[in-house]
Formats: structure tokens, C-alpha cells, sequence
């Protein structure tokens, strides 16, 4: 049997041809638009980060968060050899980074019943966690399709909060993140289902523009849910959403300020 860090013995291959361009590298655009995005997340804290103004002369950036990072790098390694370890790091790096953001910013309002504080949340959280990646050695390539129906939560999560807010930008912001992910969505399945198509007309890098059009709806993401934390977590303060450098500019950065006294939104 091949070795698990043996290139190509993913159970997953995407459509881009192996090994074209580079005798090293087996998905070439795949993995240099993925290195772009951690290249640009390492050396450009602006373009990759969350503003908060506690005060409006003042902000503070806060680079991606190390598990996004690793997420990144792990992905890269993965469409590099198509390896079974990079496949699994790729997708586990997901899992465990989608576990962190539920367990720091999922609202206790929406915790079961049988939850009474973030403490008991993190087990559960963590339990889940560990019981899903002892899965993932079953079948693998399950793995992506089961990670992306967890989006589906966090939309109707998202739903239900804009249900209490009467705030424009915020119902701007969301609709905006929410076209992004269609279109990211869109490319991911349109790799994986109609590859052939793709292949006949020598245009197989769908997959490609998945891990920019993602990346794209995660920064409008972001912003949205520490807006939402915001709001019951430090109900002393008021959160508003704003765009660098400019509302008018075309290509913005989303990021939260924190103003004035609360005030429902």
C-alpha cells in the first residue's frame, strides 16, 4: 500500500490536472492561490484582519486568528501532493478552527437547553469535536460535503439575528457575505460535479476561485458575527460596521467600531 504522505493517495482529487505546470507541485493554481491568501494574511494585517475603534480616533488590528492560519497552510500542503495526511490536516484544520469560532462566539441564547454556561458549551463543543474527527478516518472525502452543510447553520443563525436588527448595513453586509458564498459555493460543487465539462473546454480551475470567493465571504463573515457578539456580550457598548477606507471605495475591508453608549439595534 502507498504511503499516507505519498503524493496522490488523497482519496480526493479536484479537477485541475496533476502536475502541469510544476513536477513538484501536483495542483498548481490551486495551491498558489491558496499560498496568495496566506501570504497576504501574514503581510498585510489590514486586508486580512478585523478593525475595532473602541474609540473613533482609535483602532486596532487584529491579525487571522493562528487556527485559520494553520488551516491555510495545511490546505496548501494538501493541493501541493495530494497526500491522505495533507487531505486529512485540510479538512481536520477546518473542523477544529470551525470548533474554536462556535465555542468563543456561538450566543448563549441559542445554547440547548441543557447548556447553562460557556464552560459546559466548550465539552460539548470539544466532545463533538473529537468524536467527528475520529470519523473523518472512516471516509475522508465525506468530510468536505459534511463541512460545508455547517454553513447552512450559520446562515440561519444569521437570519434569525437579522430578524432583530433594523440596522441597513448591517442587512447590506449580510447580503453581500451571503453572494459571495453562493458564488463560492457554486464553484466548489461546480469542480466536483461537472468536472468533465470543465476538463473539455480546458478551464478546470473552479476550485481555485472556491478558495478566493470563500476567503472574500469570510471577511464580510467576520465582522458580522463580532457584531453580533457585541451586542450580548458588552452591552455597554454600541457596535457599528464600517468599510476601509471608504463606503464609496469598490474593493473595502468590512471591520467593526465600537462607539457610544448601547442602544439596540
Amino acid at each position: 500500500m502507498p504511503s499516507i504522505f505519498a503524493y496522490q493517495s488523497a482519496e480526493v482529487d479536484w479537477c485541475e490536472g496533476n502536475f502541469e505546470r510544476s513536477p513538484v507541485i501536483a495542483e498548481y493554481y490551486n495551491t498558489v492561490w491558496r499560498a496568495s491568501e496566506e501570504f497576504t494574511a501574514v503581510v498585510d494585517p489590514v486586508g486580512s484582519s478585523v478593525s475595532y475603534s473602541w474609540f473613533p480616533s482609535l483602532s486596532v488590528n487584529e491579525g487571522a486568528p493562528p487556527p485559520l492560519l494553520l488551516a491555510g497552510i495545511f490546505s496548501v500542503y494538501f493541493h501541493m501532493t495530494l497526500s491522505y495526511v495533507g487531505q486529512l490536516l485540510d479538512e481536520l484544520s477546518i473542523l477544529w478552527t470551525l470548533a474554536v469560532a462556535y465555542s468563543f462566539w456561538y450566543p448563549k441564547v441559542y445554547f440547548p437547553r441543557f447548556i447553562k454556561t460557556r464552560k459546559h458549551f466548550f465539552w460539548l463543543t470539544g466532545v463533538t469535536t473529537v468524536i467527528s474527527t475520529l470519523m473523518s478516518f472512516i471516509k475522508p472525502a465525506f468530510n468536505a460535503y459534511a463541512l460545508n452543510c455547517i454553513a447552512f447553520h450559520l446562515l440561519y443563525l444569521t437570519w434569525r439575528e437579522l430578524r432583530k436588527c433594523n440596522d441597513k448595513r448591517v442587512h447590506r453586509m449580510a447580503a453581500v457575505m451571503v453572494m459571495w458564498w453562493v458564488l463560492a459555493i457554486s464553484s466548489w460543487l461546480s469542480d466536483r460535479w461537472l468536472c468533465g465539462l470543465w476538463q473539455a473546454i480546458n478551464f478546470p480551475y473552479f476550485h481555485s476561485f472556491w478558495h478566493v470567493l470563500i476567503s472574500v465571504s469570510l471577511l464580510y463573515c467576520c465582522p458580522l458575527v463580532i457584531y453580533f457578539d457585541v451586542n450580548y456580550e458588552m452591552p455597554s457598548f454600541k457596535p457599528k460596521l464600517g468599510y476601509w477606507p471608504s463606503d464609496s471605495w469598490p474593493i473595502v475591508v468590512p471591520y467593526v467600531a465600537l462607539e457610544e453608549s448601547h442602544k439596540q439595534c
